[in-house]
């Protein structure tokens, strides 16, 4: 990843944060796009910094075209093309079907599944001039799985995994490559929300008897980057404690 110009969508904190230092200790240039929170989206930046690396952090709506053109702009101005994108941005409106309002629906899909494809789109014309190129999108276990109360949700991350696939087959001849890195549950703020009750429920459904660390997530995303990695394209990699075994 030496020199490398690596995106990271949805960068402020969690997974993406981890993803961020860790391809920041590879030696990439590290953007981090992130839609609100200004503090955490610097506090990443101070971390990616700490590790070694450049860092630049771009507020914006993966979902806006618009916002996309304007993030592909800014790095390009700042570090050059964009040669390892890593598509992480993503969000919840959980309800159960017969209550599940459009708007729910709606917002979950323009941002995780519309969002990667925007930003796949932008990417793809500057690593196939430049042949060469890896794209990692992170979907979830939800997507293979299902979860109830999560529709809108897991409809996104199976999209994700159908565009993935798609993608790989499209660009394979001209040195990119497009893999999927599902996760299950991972200690982030949105799980350490969750009951007692609730963790003990779903540990019980994990084989190995605790939730992830999102640095065991950035490690596969780092592998997936680098050069050890130029034969594997269009797969989906779970990442969580054998929840799911293929």
């Amino acid at each position: 990843m030496e020199g490398r110009v690596a995106l990271v969508t949805g960068g402020g904190r969690g997974i993406g944060r981890a993803i961020a230092v860790r391809l920041a200790r590879g030696g990439a240039k590290v953007a981090v796009s992130y839609r609100a929170n200004d503090e955490a989206a610097e506090e990443t930046a101070r971390l990616v910094r700490e590790a070694g690396a450049e860092c630049e952090t771009f507020k914006g709506d993966v979902a806006s075209s618009e916002d996309v053109d304007a993030l592909f702009a800014g790095v390009k101005e700042a570090f050059g093309p964009v040669e390892i994108l890593v598509n992480n941005a993503g969000t919840t409106r959980d309800n159960i079907m017969l209550r599940m309002k459009d708007a729910e629906f709606d917002e979950v899909l323009q941002t995780n599944l519309k969002g990667t494809y925007l930003c796949t789109r932008a990417v793809l014309r500057g690593m196939v001039r430049a042949r060469w190129g890896r794209i990692v999108n992170v979907s979830s276990v939800v997507g293979l799985l299902g979860n109830a109360g999560q529709a809108n949700y897991a409809a996104s991350k199976a999209g994700i995994i159908g565009m993935t696939k798609s993608v790989a087959r499209e660009v394979a001849n001209r040195g990119i490559t497009a893999n999927a890195v599902a996760p299950g549950y991972v200690e982030t703020e949105l799980t350490g929300a969750l009951s007692e009750e609730i963790k003990e429920r779903i540990l019980g459904q994990v084989p190995v008897g605790r939730f992830g660390e999102p640095e065991e997530i950035a490690e596969v995303v780092a592998f997936l980057v680098g050069d050890g990695a130029a034969y594997i394209t269009g797969q989906t990699i779970t990442v969580d404690g054998g929840m799911v075994m293929q």
